[in-house]
C-alpha cells in the first residue's frame, strides 16, 4: 500500500503579511497543496494522511467544497482526515456533517474511531479535535483491532497543550505506521513513526525543507503458526515547498563598508536562490564609525532579518589614553587591572564603553 502523508497545511495562513513577497505567500501554500494531489495521481499513490491542520482556522463552507472539489481530482487515492488544533471542530464548525465525496473519509469524533478501507486492507485510527487544546494523551495504549490489516495511527500533537502523548509508548505500539502532525519541522521518530512537517515554512524560524513523506507498506500475511502478521515499510522525505527560510552568518571586519556588506548579501543571495527568504547574522568585528544601513540592505532580495552582532574595534588603549580624566579612561583602566581571563576583559570593556559611550552622546 503507498501513501503520502503530510500535516499542517494551513490553508488561508497568511506568512510575512508585512513583506513584499508576502503577498504570494497565501496562494504559495495552496499551490503546494495541489501540487500534493497531483503527485498522487503521477505516483499511484493509494491513501492520502492528513495529519491535522489542514486549514489555518475553521475553514468556511466555500473553502470547503473547494477542497472537496481538489480530492474529486484523485483518481485512484482515498484521503482520510482529522482536525488539529488550528482547525478544530468547534461548536458552530462547517467541517460537521459536511458532504465529502466518496473516497474522502474525515475521522470527525472526539474520541478514537477507526474507518476501514476494504480496497487496500488498510485501518486507519484517529480523532479530531473538538477544543483548540487537547491536555491529555488519547493513544498511549491503544492497539490496533485486527493484525491481518495495515493498521495506521494518525494523530496531532505531542506538546503540553496539544495532546501530550508517550513517544516511547506509541514507537513500541503494533501500528505499521504512525502519522503525526503538529510539530512544522519534518522528524523522524522511528522508521515508522513520522512529522512531515508543514509543506510549506510559515515563520522565520522554519528553516530548512519542507515537504511530505512518501511511504509504503508490505504486510505479510504468511507468517508462521502463532505469530503475528509482519510488515515493512520504505519511507522517503520528498522536498515540495516554494521557498524556505535561510539563515546565514556574514564575515565582519573593520574594513567592511556598506557596499562591500551589499556584495556579501548579494552573492549569498546568488549562490543559495533568489526565491528563499534570509535571515542574515552579521558577525566579528567592525569600525568603530560604521553604520550599517539596514533598510537599503534588506531591499536587496527577500530579507526578513539582519541581526547585527558585530562588535566595534576599539582601541581600548588609545581610547583610554584619550580619555584619562574622564570616567571612560577610569573604567578602562580599572578593567585592565582585575585579574580575569580575556575573553571576561574583553565583554566587560566592550559592554561597558558602549553604554558610556550612548550616555555621552
Amino acid at each position: 500500500m503507498k501513501f503520502i502523508h503530510i500535516a499542517d497545511v494551513h490553508l488561508g495562513a497568511t506568512p510575512d503579511s508585512n513583506y513584499p513577497w508576502g503577498k504570494l505567500r497565501q496562494k504559495e501554500i495552496y499551490d503546494t497543496f495541489y501540487k500534493v494531489i497531483s503527485h498522487c495521481n503521477e505516483q499511484y499513490v493509494d491513501l492520502l494522511l492528513i495529519a491535522g491542520d489542514l486549514f489555518h482556522k475553521q475553514p468556511s463552507i466555500r473553502e470547503l467544497k473547494e477542497l472537496n472539489y481538489m480530492f474529486e481530482k484523485l483518481e485512484n487515492t482515498k484521503v482520510v482526515l482529522i482536525a488539529g488544533n488550528h482547525d478544530y471542530i468547534g461548536a458552530k464548525s462547517n467541517y460537521t456533517n459536511f458532504a465529502w465525496c466518496d473516497h474522502v473519509y474525515f475521522l470527525e469524533d472526539e474520541a478514537i474511531d477507526s474507518i476501514y478501507i476494504e480496497e487496500i486492507n488498510t485501518e486507519v485510527y484517529g480523532f479530531s479535535y473538538h477544543t483548540r487544546d487537547v491536555l491529555s494523551s488519547k493513544v498511549d495504549s491503544i492497539c490496533p483491532g485486527v493484525e491481518e490489516r495495515i493498521n495506521i495511527l494518525l494523530t496531532h500533537g505531542g506538546d503540553d497543550r496539544n495532546q501530550p502523548f508517550d513517544k516511547k509508548a506509541l514507537i513500541k505500539s503494533e501500528f505499521d505506521y504512525i502519522a503525526l502532525g503538529h510539530i512544522h519541522k519534518p522528524e523522524g521518530l522511528s522508521n515508522r513513526m513520522f512529522y512531515p512537517g508543514s509543506l510549506e515554512p510559515l515563520d522565520k524560524s522554519e528553516l530548512g525543507d519542507h515537504g511530505y513523506i512518501l511511504g509504503e507498506i508490505f504486510k505479510n500475511d504468511e507468517t508462521a503458526e502463532g505469530h503475528a502478521p509482519s510488515s515493512s515499510i520504505k519511507t522517503t522525505f520528498v522536498r515540495i515547498a516554494c521557498r524556505e527560510y535561510i539563515k546565514l552568518e556574514l564575515q565582519i571586519t573593520p574594513n567592511t563598508t556598506n557596499g562591500a556588506l551589499a556584495d556579501q548579501i548579494r552573492e549569498a543571495i546568488c549562490n543559495c536562490g533568489e526565491n528563499n527568504i534570509y535571515r542574515f547574522v552579521l558577525c566579528g568585528k567592525r569600525d568603530d564609525d560604521i553604520l550599517f544601513d539596514y533598510d537599503a540592505l534588506k531591499e536587496l532580495g527577500n530579507i526578513i532579518e539582519i541581526e547585527d552582532t558585530t562588535l566595534p574595534d576599539y582601541n581600548f588603549i588609545q581610547l583610554r589614553d584619550d580619555n584619562s580624566n574622564n570616567i571612560v579612561g577610569l573604567y578602562i583602566e580599572r578593567i585592565l587591572q582585575q585579574e580575569v581571563n580575556d575573553k571576561l576583559k574583553e565583554k566587560a570593556l566592550y559592554l561597558g564603553i558602549e553604554s558610556l559611550l550612548k550616555a555621552r552622546e
